[in-house]
């Protein structure tokens, strides 16, 4: 059980999970670096592109999410053959839903970009980029169902690894694409988008291997046709309202990057580098967040009830000293890392007036990270649902539309409504929290579990006597 203990501890899971999403910082910041190069232009369609993929991927996260958090319960539970099946399943069905939507973003890039109201000049770099990285969505079910199952058996080093790799390599690539090095032609944002694939598919590989060794029991590809019915069943009880949830995050982001292209292509482009910005500031926080949901799950799954509504304070309390010093320093030195993404005096000063608000944001966001992914290790998923559901839709979304658009507050007002739905979403799970609904029960459960345990022992020892 030591073993176990440490190996599911905080630190020891969020020290890679946090050197993992550094490094996909990193890697989006190269990425945005080496497209500004190309043109303002380019970027704009870039972060435009990438909140359409996070919206679709809402369609298989559904999966990944809820079995990444049976596993950790079916680990500390003992049942490790259960948690076996259900990360099969969530790599099989992941990898069907992700090959769909490969096939539709690669023949309808141009008319995806006009329905979200993409403006007439992006579009031909929009086609381009959407079709090739869109084309490749199945590698990114499958990276997200593996690397979640691998991470909640408590090995977050693998993951770590393959985005080390994926990062160099892609880094590179990029380099040789873009501006036309070591003899290749120079493509552009076409060698961007053919480089993110490469390093997508190689990623894929090395983390299919990995896959196969994570459990007691070697995984075969014969075994990716297993399914059992009850073992899915649970899955989606829990991992429906996080797709819903995930996918109201994704789409009311989408619905802004929407709200920005009407204002133009310079708020648009502000608003992908201060993205890329911001990311470092919370980077740390959401590491934590994820391992405390990890740590959380596997306490729950064990019937340690009262280690599992502890550590999400403490882990709440590091996140908020992380992020604010992060986004201290963002505040401090923003103008200077903006002029390394570009020379637009105009988008320079969009991005420096949004860096105080950043400052209140962060600490809102880390609240309902680590609290939003406590409630979610215990099951309690249809809450964060639910509030989620409300706050976005009706501050991130029609509000920020309402202030920004309507009243012409702008970028500005877009930004004040993000907050504002970050706090009140953060303030609900922590009163949810507090209230120790599902933890409760649980203990009820487990009480019960123990007095019919003593009682056959009982009823055993008393049979025993009288033979």
């Amino acid at each position: 059980m030591a073993v176990t203990n440490k190996r599911f501890s905080l630190w020891v899971l969020a020290w890679p999970i946090f050197i993992e999403l550094f490094l996909q910082f990193l890697l989006g910041a190269a990425d945005t670096l080496m497209v500004s190069r190309i043109s303002d232009q380019a970027v704009a369609v870039v972060g435009f592109s990438n909140q359409l993929f996070q919206a679709l991927t809402t369609l298989f996260i559904t999966v990944a999410s809820g079995a990444g958090i049976l596993i950790a319960q079916k680990l500390g539970s003992r049942k490790s053959e259960e948690a076996r099946t259900i990360a099969i399943m969530a790599v099989s069905v992941s990898g069907i839903i992700g090959m769909g939507l490969s096939v539709v973003l690669y023949t309808m890039p141009g008319q995806i970009a006009s329905w979200l109201k993409l403006p007439e000049h992006l579009m031909p770099l929009a086609e381009t980029y959407i079709s090739i990285v869109g084309g490749g969505m199945v590698l990114i079910s499958l990276m997200a169902a593996l690397s979640t199952a691998i991470r909640n058996t408590g090995n977050t080093k693998g993951p770590m690894y393959t985005a080390i790799g994926m990062n160099i390599v892609h880094v590179v690539l990029n380099y040789a694409f873009i501006f036309g090095a070591f003899g290749f032609p120079e493509w552009g944002l076409k060698g961007v988008a053919i480089s993110t694939v490469i390093c997508r598919l190689l990623a894929v590989m090395v983390l299919f291997v990995m896959f196969m060794h994570a459990f007691e029991r070697t995984i075969r590809v014969r075994d990716l046709a297993k399914f059992s019915r009850r073992l899915f069943g649970d899955v989606l009880r829990i991992g429906w309202p996080l797709g819903v949830n995930m996918s109201c995050w994704v789409f009311t982001q989408l619905l802004i990057y929407t709200f920005l292209a009407m204002l133009g292509t310079n708020e648009l482009a502000a608003r992908t580098y201060l993205n890329t910005l911001e990311s470092f500031c919370f980077m740390l926080g959401y590491s934590i967040a994820l391992a405390v949901q990890i740590q959380i799950a596997h306490l729950f799954g064990a019937g340690r009830i009262k280690e599992a509504y502890g550590i999400a304070y403490r882990a709440m309390w590091i996140g908020l000293a992380v992020v604010t010093v992060n986004a201290m320093l963002i505040f401090l030195f923003g103008k200077q890392l903006l002029g390394l993404f570009t020379q637009n005096h105009e988008i320079i000063a969009l991005g420096v007036s949004l860096l105080g608000l950043n400052l209140l944001l962060q600490p809102g966001k880390m609240v309902n990270m680590a609290l939003g992914n406590a409630l979610n290790a215990v099951g309690d998923t249809r809450f964060t649902m639910w509030s989620s559901l409300v706050s976005m839709w009706l501050i991130a979304m029609a509000l920020a539309y309402w202030v920004g658009i309507e009243l012409g507050w702008g970028l500005l007002g877009i930004y004040a409504c993000m907050i504002l739905d970050e706090y009140i979403r953060g303030t609900l799970a922590l009163l949810r929290w507090r209230g120790r609904k599902f933890l409760l029960r649980a203990e009820q459960q487990n009480e019960r579990e123990a007095q019919a345990m003593q009682g056959q022992m009982s009823s055993t020892g008393t049979g025993a006597l009288a033979k």
